[in-house]
């Protein structure tokens, strides 16, 4: 009695391992086929970046209207500048003989 109680436990103790992983299985790849579906009809507008040099003698460099400053270059070497308002760079060292500020715009 106790080998065919045996035999008819193990069969039922794996059913319950097997039934519960299954379904969790399914119930992943139904909500990830729901994500997919809702990804493909949601379409955002990718904003894309429109970028320009701007060089002046001298120690200041402006950008046009609409961009903004994202970073800056200086003459003989100069690592020394920040950006000021924004739309200038502005090189810190003595002598300078050109500045160029890097411009950027979302499209």
């Amino acid at each position: 009695m106790k080998l065919t109680f045996c035999n008819l436990l193990i069969p039922v103790l794996l059913l319950q391992l097997i039934i519960p992983g299954s379904t969790q299985c399914s119930l992943d790849s139904i909500v990830e086929k729901k994500i997919q579906e809702a990804l493909q009809e949601f379409h955002p507008s990718v904003p894309t970046i429109s970028c320009t040099s701007v060089t002046s003698s001298g120690r200041l460099a402006s950008c046009p209207a609409g961009t903004v400053v994202t970073s800056c270059a200086c003459g003989y070497g100069c690592g020394s500048w920040d950006i000021q308002g924004e739309t200038t760079c502005h090189c810190q060292c003595q002598v300078m003989d050109w500045t160029t500020a890097r411009c950027c715009r979302m499209l």
